[in-house]
């Protein structure tokens, strides 16, 4: 029965955050807000609505482990398996915009979390606060960059028919996307319990191996489409707002809700470890050799750094 909620929890969650996502842009619409904003804001907080969920859930259960484990491996995901599959299929071009801003604030946030980790194995509600705080900064900064731009997000990849939605069909859209959430929530840590459980393996294992890429889903099966498709709408640059907004968010809202305490030493002293060596590695790998250029050669060493990641995990 584990693997049936697992499966149902993943179902769910990507249902429901695809409803959260259209709801919040046609709702964004009727706001008169901008593209700009839109994709800078709605889209990235709500992306990150499957990873909130679960870790709020997880927290509120007394699974604290669940809750970092989720937002460590997503980020460890979205870096080694997701970028590393989109480079091996279509190599990227990387903008300035990597190394003079967001590369810098994915680095700077997730030395916070090592350092709050640290400090008293926990992260508690000011610290939480802090993460909010360090994300409005973060999101000011980079609405006023993107408006001194020529063209801020000619390729937003956002649908303009969402703009004629009607209100009761985003109303119907939230709820849906609400419960589907909440409910894959339910069932994916149930499961995730359980399989932990039946299989005699830790809670964070099973949260920053399988519950992160099962959160990670939608952002993997969106690069790949697009780069199958050679499009250019997905970018470095979005996947480490992705992370950013993990952290500060995701950890923020659930421990200012529920202070996280965190159970297992392998989180600050393996999962981090290879969060801050992921996160690193992708300065050399922009330079070396071939600068702003994320190819397939570079793209191979991010996934198989990755697997060796996960295969590392389960025999621990």
């Amino acid at each position: 029965m584990s693997i049936l909620y697992l499966f149902l929890g993943f179902l769910f969650l990507v249902v429901g955050g695809e409803f959260l996502v259209r709801s919040s842009v046609g709702l964004s619409y009727k706001l008169k807000l901008s593209k700009m904003v839109i994709g800078l804001t709605v889209v990235s907080f709500a992306t990150s609505a499957p990873e909130l969920i679960v870790s709020l859930k997880a927290a509120l259960d007394g699974f604290s482990d669940i809750s970092l484990g989720n937002v460590i491996g997503s980020n460890i995901a979205n870096i080694g398996l997701v970028l590393g599959i989109t480079a091996i299929i279509s190599p990227l071009a990387l903008d300035k915009d990597f190394y003079k801003f967001n590369w810098p604030v994915m680095m700077v946030m997730s030395i916070l979390l090592y350092c709050f980790l640290l400090t008293n194995d926990s992260i508690s509600r000011l610290e939480g606060i802090t993460f909010i705080v360090a994300l409005v900064l973060y999101i000011i900064v980079l609405i006023t960059r993107a408006k001194k731009k020529a063209s801020p997000l000619t390729d937003d990849g956002l649908d303009d028919g969402l703009a004629k939605t009607s209100n009761f069909k985003i109303a119907i859209w939230l709820i849906l996307g609400g419960a589907a959430l909440w409910g894959g929530s339910e069932l994916l840590v149930t499961g995730a319990v359980d399989l932990a459980s039946m299989l005699g393996i830790s809670e964070r294992v099973i949260a920053v191996t399988m519950i992160a890429v099962g959160t990670s889903v939608p952002e993997l099966a969106a690069s790949v489409i697009a780069a199958l498709k050679k499009e250019k709408a997905i970018s470095l640059g979005n996947l480490i707002g992705s992370n950013i907004f993990n952290i500060a968010s995701v950890l923020g809202i659930t421990s200012v809700i529920q202070p996280i305490a965190m159970k297992s030493q392998e989180v600050l002293t393996n999962d981090m470890m290879w969060l801050l060596g992921f996160a690193f590695i992708l300065i050399p790998l922009a330079f070396i050799p071939k600068t702003f250029i994320l190819g397939r050669y570079k793209g191979l060493i991010l996934f198989v750094g990755y697997c060796i990641f996960i295969s590392l995990a389960f025999i621990d």
